[in-house]
This record gives C-alpha cells, sequence and structure tokens, in this order.
C-alpha cells in the first residue's frame, strides 16, 4: 500500500516529502502546482521542473522517493538554471551539475539512516551557496495567490509588465497569467477535496462560474471536477 508523508521544511518556503509505494505501481497523476522539486530515488537525483498541465508520472520501478518541494520562484535560484528550461520535465540533476558532484550527493542519500534530512541538508547547503530567491518574485506568487490580477501584481512589486513577464519566465518556468490561472486552480483543488460543491467552488476561488471552473479543470488536471470529488 502507498504511503505518503511531509512537513515543512527547515528551508523558507519549502516542504520535505517521501513516498513508499508498491513496486510496479500504476501511473500518478501530478497536479501543476507552480513548484518545482528535487527528487531522490534509488540512485538518482532529479529536478521536477514546473508543470503548466497534470502530470502522469509513469509506472514506478522502484519504491522509495524522497523529495523537497520549493516553493513558486525559489529553486532557479538555488539550482542556478531558469525555470522556463525545466518547463514540463524531469532532469536528472546530472545533467544539470557536474557528474561527480551529482554522484557524491547521490551516495549520500544512498547511505543515509535518514533519506530525508540527508536531501534536506543537501538543499541547505545549495541554499546557503546560492543565496535566497528575490524577495519581489516571492511578492508576485503571495499576491498571485491572494486573487490580485496581474496589472495590480506588476503595480505592487514595482514592475511593467514587459520586466514582470521577463522575470516571471526565469522563476517560474511561464509568464504571470498562467502562474496566476495554476495558482487559482491550487485553490480550487483543496476546495474541491472538501467535498464543497462545484458552484460555491467555483464563486469563492476566483473564477467567472462553474462552467469556467470546469474548463480549467479538464485544461489542467486532464480530468473533470466531479472525478477527483469522488476519489
Amino acid at each position: 500500500m502507498a504511503e505518503y508523508r511531509e512537513r515543512e521544511s527547515r528551508l523558507d518556503r519549502a516542504v520535505v516529502w517521501s513516498r513508499t509505494m508498491p513496486a510496479h505501481t500504476g501511473p500518478v497523476r501530478v497536479f501543476p502546482d507552480g513548484c518545482m522539486d528535487l527528487i531522490w530515488t534509488e540512485g538518482t537525483l532529479m529536478v521536477a521542473g514546473p508543470d503548466s498541465r497534470a502530470f502522469l508520472a509513469p509506472t514506478a520501478r522502484a519504491s522509495e522517493f524522497v523529495g523537497i518541494r520549493f516553493a513558486p520562484g525559489t529553486a532557479p535560484t538555488l539550482l542556478g538554471i531558469p525555470a522556463v528550461e525545466l518547463l514540463n520535465q524531469r532532469v536528472d540533476l546530472a545533467e544539470l551539475a557536474p557528474s561527480r558532484t551529482t554522484r557524491e550527493l547521490v551516495d549520500r542519500i544512498d547511505n543515509a539512516p535518514d533519506r530525508v534530512t540527508a536531501l534536506e541538508t543537501i538543499a541547505w547547503r545549495f541554499a546557503t551557496e546560492k543565496g535566497p530567491a528575490d524577495p519581489a518574485l516571492t511578492a508576485v506568487v503571495d499576491s498571485l495567490s491572494a486573487g490580485a490580477t496581474v496589472a495590480e501584481t506588476a503595480a505592487r512589486t514595482g514592475m511593467s509588465a514587459r520586466m514582470l513577464h521577463r522575470r516571471s519566465l526565469f522563476a517560474f518556468g511561464y509568464g504571470p497569467k498562467m502562474l496566476a490561472r495554476i495558482l487559482r486552480f491550487q485553490r480550487a483543488l483543496a476546495a474541491v477535496r472538501t467535498g464543497l460543491p462545484a458552484a460555491r467552488i467555483a464563486a469563492t476561488t476566483g473564477f467567472a462560474d462553474q462552467a469556467h471552473l470546469s474548463r480549467e479543470f479538464r485544461d489542467l488536471a486532464g480530468c473533470s471536477v466531479g472525478a477527483l470529488q469522488h476519489r
């Protein structure tokens, strides 16, 4: 039986998680959330880039996964690579960092008694070396998460529309309008999981109406609201 656990990381705006599952478990649908993950699984470290639509993870050949999920806008600075270059991708860390360094990191986690803590320590070292994400970009996320428009967010952060779009590509992998859609989708998804009626969810999470909510779920999640309500 699959088991998933997560907790807040000692890194700001990050969550560490672990998942165990029987071998050859079927595909898992991963919903877009604007985040990026650093994931260890049995001899491999990979980076999961930001998703613009649901990602169907293939049948698992490994049984243990450990990850750290970075809030939108924080991982590109830490990893030293623009988010847009990893959009909708899962990439071996060895393709982004020296292979020797990656091998040493993988070995450290492979042999650790507590792999979650080992991965978190590695991420902490990255953060110490690279420094924090630009606070202007975390302010963009906070503004859009609160339901502000892109124009309002640009004004609040003192950026022109062009600058906001350019910096969003680096930090989030897509423009602010797409990020706003994904953050709104995540607000609605949380409400769906509580069992609230779709019409009420649409009215309270920033959608024009229930039909708009349904279209966004089919586009971003690849399934209907009802399919998730009955899980």
